[in-house]
């Protein structure tokens, strides 16, 4: 059984479709990357799988369940802005992960954060934008989920903080589970990524194995993306 199956998938935002008919089976135990331009339909198919968002039309199934109470336990989510309470406490956002989700370690996530020194009484909102998308992330990562929906999780950062990203992903994620990664910086993230699906005008034009695709074009990903979508 797939860890995720879109079947027939429609999203219309009033008369813009946003996703239209995509079809993918994705197995776990995969960093997967999501690529296309702005206005693809990432997000959308992120938020479709959350359920932020109910589709058209067509069908989503995340461990053969609909997307609901039981698939937000074994789904961790990073957006692509800040979603925590900005009045909360670093020690505070602790306390609600731990008591929101059973999966949730939290001695990993103090670990990480003390790599980074970071005080537990400092308040959310008072932190760089840079520490703030650090911290979202060791939660995020610090779950041992099943499914892992990250966002644009390098968009509008340093090359440093980048690195940390990608390395914070490796590190942390449950193997077992599935990674997916919505972005356009394919050139960051091509060396991770078991899978890559190319999105255009909320259709899928190509789900391929990485490895496959790059022996087959004779070229990296990210060369291949910037061919198919060039202007």
């Amino acid at each position: 059984m797939a860890e995720i199956e879109c079947r027939d998938l429609v999203k219309k935002y009033g008369a813009k479709v946003a996703l239209n008919g995509v079809n993918l089976s994705l197995e776990k135990q995969r960093i997967i990357g999501v690529a296309g331009p702005n206005g693809s339909g990432k997000t959308t198919l992120i938020k479709l799988i959350e359920r932020l968002l109910t589709p058209t039309s067509g069908e989503i199934l995340i461990h053969g369940l609909q997307p609901g109470k039981e698939t937000k336990e074994i789904v961790s989510y990073l957006p692509d802005r800040d979603f925590l309470p900005d009045w909360m406490k670093v020690k505070e956002l602790l306390d609600f992960f731990e008591a929101f989700y059973s999966d949730f370690d939290r001695v990993k996530a103090e670990n990480l954060m003390d790599k980074l020194e970071i005080d537990y009484n400092l308040n959310f909102k008072k932190m760089s934008k840079g520490t703030r998308e650090k911290v979202q992330l060791i939660l995020c990562m610090s779950r041992k989920a099943e499914v892992y929906l990250l966002d644009e999780p390098l968009a509008g950062v340093d090359p440093a903080a980048r690195d940390y990203i990608i390395h914070t992903i490796l590190e942390n994620y449950n193997e077992d589970g599935l990674v997916l990664i919505s972005t356009h910086l394919i050139t960051d993230i091509e060396s991770i990524l078991d899978e890559v699906i190319f999105l255009q005008n909320g259709k899928v034009l190509l789900h391929r194995n990485a490895d496959d695709l790059r022996a087959e074009t004779g070229r990296s990903i990210d060369d291949y993306f910037r061919e198919v979508f060039a202007c």
